[in-house]
């Protein structure tokens, strides 16, 4: 009919905050009515914010992102997308905010000699070392530059795969690792694009590139280094904070390298 309206067609367009509480609800493969539950609101409200419906206040948002456990710093995220400042904190390590915290890394690791240890960020960045990992990766990169910062992930993949034994089961263990082990459980775009750099690499096998969930992972990462007649094997343990309040202190794991042999816990560093 002419002149008839088509007022009250239109879509709303989503929100940038109820985008990104869809997006961690898939992740989590939970219902607008789980979700609902879990944070004791109620489906329509959760519809409403998804669909830019309704604006959520910042509790809600933390309410609906902490019912999903979603990573303090995409929590910042969408506290950002819903036109609030984020806040949690990403503190560096070398701040004085966090001088017992490194203090107590450093003791933990000092502790863990004559055996490695060390430090990573979410992207397997290694931040901090004890004296015999030091030593450990001079010997095994033998001057080759490490990268700044060294990477753990693609130094395997690189510099170090000529020097480990049982490569294919350690490079296989620590893919899956990494897939696993994203900061809530989502690989973020630098983790990516990391997997995506060291799978292109000679002789990786293609079905390395899909997480393997459905096999029960190994309780340890086994590694066994052999150069110049040397030869060690170790496993390794992985720690990281409970309960963080930071970004920083969420991202970060110490990685602890045991002797899984006689012959290796009789070895010591030095450089």
């Amino acid at each position: 009919m002419a002149g008839s309206s088509r007022i009250g067609t239109s879509r709303i367009p989503p929100s940038p905050v109820g985008e990104l509480l869809q997006h961690w609800r898939r992740q989590r493969r939970m219902s607008q009515l789980a979700l609902s539950a879990e944070a004791g609101v109620t489906p329509r409200h959760v519809s409403f914010v998804e669909s830019g419906r309704a604006s959520p206040s910042r509790g809600m948002v933390l309410r609906l992102a902490r019912a999903l456990d979603v990573p303090l710093r995409e929590r910042n995220q969408m506290l950002t997308a819903a036109g609030y400042a984020p806040l949690y904190r990403e503190t560096g390590l070398d701040a004085e905010a966090m001088s017992r915290v490194r203090g107590a890394l450093d003791t933990l690791m000092a502790h863990h000699a004559p055996h490695p240890a060390v430090v990573m960020d979410r992207h397997w960045n290694i931040v901090l070392s004890n004296e015999p990992a030091a030593a450990m990766f001079d010997w095994l990169l033998d001057g080759a530059d490490p990268g700044d910062p060294p990477n753990v992930v693609r130094l395997m993949f690189t510099a170090l795969r000529p020097h480990v034994a049982n490569w294919e089961q350690t490079g296989e263990a620590l893919i899956q690792r990494v897939h696993r082990e994203a900061v809530g459980g989502v690989p973020d775009v630098q983790t990516t694009r990391l997997l995506d750099e060291v799978l292109a690499g000679p002789d990786v096998p293609a079905y390395w590139r899909t997480p393997d969930f459905a096999t029960t992972p190994l309780p340890i990462l086994p590694v066994q280094l052999a150069k110049d007649g040397v030869e060690v094997a170790y496993f390794s343990l992985v720690t990281t904070v409970g309960t963080p309040q930071d970004v920083t202190l969420q991202e970060i794991r110490i990685e602890s390298f045991f002797p899984a042999d006689a012959k290796t816990e009789q070895h010591r560093w030095r450089r």
